[in-house]
């Protein structure tokens, strides 16, 4: 089971397992992701605004030049710059979930970009939903790049899944989006398979958790519920756990700026504050390795980055990954390096 974003020149994966959703009560916007895989090796990094930036070059497409607006803090195991998801200070998330027969629009006259580029450029550019949409018009995702959809929500309380079907971007937002929630079927199909149907248990591991995961998150919209939300949705992550392959459960709070997480190995809580961080391109990138044996706020304990404190942490997760995904030497290079093209304007 997998949910790996991986770039277009990963071999094909397995089943997926991971599960996304979004609570807003009372101004309380929280953002939940468990992360499903082979491996956790990882990072939490900081990406500063203020930055030029190149897209990686892609087989069916030009490259695309931007310098970021806003400063991040992504989860990344494939290098810097090609993150699984994250929030930026705007308190915009976008999270990623793997989607058998999605099809990526083919070549056109916009700029390429990897399923995971794609993440970073969003964070880097735009502060709300609406505007990570109309990036639509402007860029698009390799026609080769690995199937997956997108569960995207903003400080304002907006949230959709972005899907690519039959080529086209299918998008589900306001009076379309019943329920917050996404995992690796289908919008449509979770909703309609689900309708009507509470507590029941599901034969499809999706479905299931797509249920569960509404199921809880109804409960602490519609009632008064005495556990704090972060809390709570750390409930709603281990409640749709997939034991051994959840390596990640991560706690978005927009309107507070703050993210916590905790992963397989080391199992206690971690905060970080986006209030801690210089975001300007003048200062230095952090990294946190997300499997140290800490708990509570941890910003204090990230250490610059660099391309080589990176480098044991890529090359662990390319290691393990190895059952499900090759990545040839040279790609993994250009991944690993890729940092060294990035410059403060």
């Amino acid at each position: 089971m997998s949910c790996i974003l991986s770039l277009c020149f990963f071999a094909a994966c397995v089943s997926s397992a991971c599960t996304t959703f979004f609570i807003n009560k009372n101004g309380q916007m929280i953002f939940g992701r468990n992360y499903d895989w082979v491996t956790g090796a990882g990072i939490v990094s900081t990406n500063l605004r203020g930055l030029q930036k190149t897209s990686m070059k892609m087989e069916d497409g030009n490259t695309l030049s931007w310098i970021s607006t806003y400063g991040s803090i992504t989860f990344n195991q494939y290098g810097k710059e090609f993150p699984t998801g994250g929030m930026n200070e705007k308190g915009l998330v976008v999270e990623l979930m793997w989607l058998d027969g999605t099809r990526f629009p083919g070549p056109d006259d916009r700029p390429s970009v990897n399923v995971l580029q794609w993440i970073q450029y969003q964070l880097d550019q735009n502060k709300t939903v609406d505007e990570v949409l109309g990036t639509d018009k402007i860029l698009r995702i390799s026609s080769s790049g690995t199937p997956l959809h997108y569960l995207v929500a903003d400080a304002a309380g907006n949230v959709a899944t972005i899907e690519f079907l039959n080529g086209k971007m299918v998008v589900h937002s306001g009076k379309e989006l019943p329920f917050p929630v996404l995992t690796n079927n289908t919008y449509d199909e979770s909703v309609q398979q689900t309708k009507g149907l509470a507590n029941r248990t599901f034969a499809d591991n999706s479905i299931d958790r797509f249920a569960k995961a509404c199921s809880m998150v109804q409960q602490f919209q519609m009632h008064d519920v005495n556990t704090p939300v972060v809390d709570y949705a750390f409930s709603i992550l281990d409640k749709v756990s997939q034991n051994d392959w959840t390596k990640w459960s991560i706690v978005y709070d927009l309107a507070g700026k703050k993210i916590s997480f905790k992963s397989h190995d080391f199992t206690q809580v971690k905060t970080v504050s986006f209030s801690s961080f210089d975001f300007s391109c003048t200062s230095l990138p952090k990294m946190f390795n997300i499997n140290q044996n800490l708990k509570g706020d941890v910003s204090d304990t990230f250490k610059n980055f660099s391309v080589e404190e990176g480098k044991p942490i890529l090359e662990r997760a390319v290691n393990e990954s190895k059952s499900q995904v090759t990545i040839p030497e040279d790609k993994k290079d250009a991944l690993l390096n890729y940092p060294r093209r990035v410059k403060c304007k």
